[in-house]
């Protein structure tokens, strides 16, 4: 009885984190990386072309083609829309989570690898990432699922895991990059430091196989590279010519980021990662640092001998993964999205050696932590629904009202234990993250104006191709809602557009062209970078000092 109502409360929580990835699906696309990568995969399935990247009208040389493929894929199986964009990235995360479970058996109890998966998929980076959908959903679910193949290959020896572990580290390197193999590099050589089971890599069988199965994964990649840019010396991309796809992919990506060359340097800061751990591994963060120091002083005291049923690649994986990238001149949050599936191993280590030592105290400290953020989260949502955005729902409300009691029941329970800690953080982050995609982004959404005036262009039956975009006012939101690259016209070309044409444009351009050519009917919108957000825009007294207008003109 006691098993049956154990595996209950798992599967619960698995059904609710399903409902609330569900409810993420319907969210209109992001500008700028989400809708960006949604148009640039659209460009792909509707002209046919698997080969070049392009990213609005010219060359796109930064991340590989593996998301676009699979998403272009994914377009031809369902049409275009935002659920079909999000789509293989769900799907990797669920692969992701289930490699993350596996990989935990290993080394851990079966209830124990649950909550490693669960606490991987209710990690607020992790949520927002299936959404707010860029290369890295991908990235994260192959390199785990590469990770435990190899690891479970250097230890029972099977060549089929190695083969399966190579593929997959090609998948992970096909969508962004070398970091992949630095990645899961760095996980296998902190495994074998410490089971000392050298012999097992350093073969001719091992090196030999992996590396082929490894380059036949990859050579799409690389073959598409050599098409778009090797055999077109003449190109010029991000202000050079003679520029090599190939080169670039297999040495220049990783490092041009690590040193901020064709990028700007966005963060001098060391600690960058160390303090965007805080809400990317939401609600779970303290337990993480808890568990750093923890699993830290024990490998030192222990002095890092052999132990049965003990893994060092998840806190030295995770440890020398954040210092490398803390070197970066150009970070950002979503680079801790690879680490989050073993960080949620290491956190899971800790937490059984709480629940087998009966440390309550320490637990009791998690509890306070927890208390408090659940406080502060609910309390941040509320504010949103009622002072910030006067939104109501009755399905999306009574969803998140029977979780709310289901998250009530879990949190009054008199019995404090690991297992409570797991299921009660994994169901506040179902309760927060269902209400924010039911009501909140759709909302927020809702300020992006190429998503306004694509719905406008449908409703108003506007001829597709009379629409035009001044150079640089680009948007997104409006090729992905139209369903076509939007043609961009130089400023000083505008005059020449034929009658009836539509021209987006932003203030700036409108003010400079509006007495300069004849207009038939002016349409506005306001705009503003939602996923930049300020108090000031929070603030309804105060958004309309935030917000821009864009324009869409019709040509008298």
């Amino acid at each position: 009885m006691a098993l049956l109502k154990k595996i209950d409360t798992i599967t619960i929580c698995y059904l609710l984190l399903l409902i609330t990835y569900v409810s993420g699906l319907f969210i209109p696309l992001m500008e700028n990386d989400s809708a960006q990568h949604a148009t640039m995969a659209m460009r792909m399935y509707l002209e046919n072309d698997f080969t070049h990247i392009i990213k609005g009208h010219t060359p796109y040389l930064d991340k590989p083609h593996m998301h676009f493929w699979l998403s272009a894929l994914s377009f031809k199986l369902f049409g275009i829309s935002e659920i079909s964009y999000r789509i293989p990235s769900i799907l990797f995360l669920f692969l992701g989570a289930f490699a993350t479970f596996k990989l935990a058996l290993l080394f851990y109890k079966k209830e124990f690898a649950h909550y490693t998966s669960l606490i991987f998929l209710s990690s607020q980076t992790i949520i927002l990432s299936a959404h707010d959908v860029r290369t890295d959903a991908v990235l994260t679910g192959a390199s785990i699922l590469s990770l435990w193949q190899l690891i479970y290959y250097l230890r029972e020896q099977k060549l089929m895991n190695l083969i399966i572990g190579s593929m997959f580290l090609g998948i992970a390197f096909g969508s962004k990059g070398l970091i992949a193999v630095v990645f899961v590099g760095i996980c296998i050589f902190c495994y074998l430091l410490y089971e000392r089971s050298w012999r097992s890599l350093l073969n001719l069988k091992t090196i030999f196989i992996g590396l082929i199965a490894f380059l036949i994964s990859i050579s799409p990649v690389l073959y598409s590279y050599y098409i778009q840019f090797d055999l077109h010396p003449e190109l010029v991309v991000n202000g050079f010519s003679n520029v090599s796809g190939v080169r670039f992919i297999l040495w220049d990506q990783l490092f041009n980021r690590m040193n901020a060359v064709g990028f700007e340097q966005n963060s001098p800061d060391y600690s960058f990662f160390f303090h965007t751990l805080l809400w990317a591994f939401l609600p779970f963060s303290i337990l993480a640092y808890f568990a750093i120091f923890n699993r830290a002083t024990y490998f030192f005291q222990t002095r890092f001998s052999k132990i049965k049923n003990t893994e060092f690649f998840s806190l030295g994986g995770f440890v020398l993964i954040l210092f490398l990238i803390s070197f970066s001149k150009f970070k950002l949050p979503h680079y801790l999205n690879s680490t989050i599936p073993i960080l949620s191993i290491l956190c899971t280590s800790y937490l059984i050696q709480l629940n087998v030592k009966r440390k309550s105290k320490s637990l009791q400290v998690l509890y306070y932590f927890q208390y408090f953020t659940f406080f502060i989260g609910i309390l941040l949502v509320v504010l949103l629904l009622t002072v910030s955005f006067d939104v109501y729902s009755t399905f999306s409300l009574i969803v998140s009202f029977v979780m709310l009691i289901l998250f009530a029941v879990s949190l009054f329970k008199k019995e404090k234990n690991v297992k409570q800690y797991v299921t009660t953080s994994v169901l506040f982050m179902c309760l927060i993250n269902f209400t924010l995609n039911t009501q909140i982004y759709p909302i927020l959404t809702g300020f992006q104006s190429g998503q306004q005036f694509a719905k406008i262009i449908k409703e108003k039956n506007i001829p597709l191709n009379s629409i035009y975009a001044v150079n640089h006012d680009y948007s997104w939101s409006l090729d992905f809602g139209t369903k076509r690259n939007t043609p961009l016209i130089p400023m000083e070309k505008v005059s020449e557009l034929p009658k009836n044409s539509w021209i987006y444009m932003k203030q700036e351009s409108y003010d400079e062209l509006k007495n300069k050519i004849p207009i038939a009917e002016i349409l506005e919108a306001k705009h503003f970078p939602i996923t930049r957000l300020q108090y000031k825009f929070l603030n309804p007294a105060t958004r309309d000092s935030l917000l821009k207008k864009r324009f869409l003109v019709k040509i008298k």
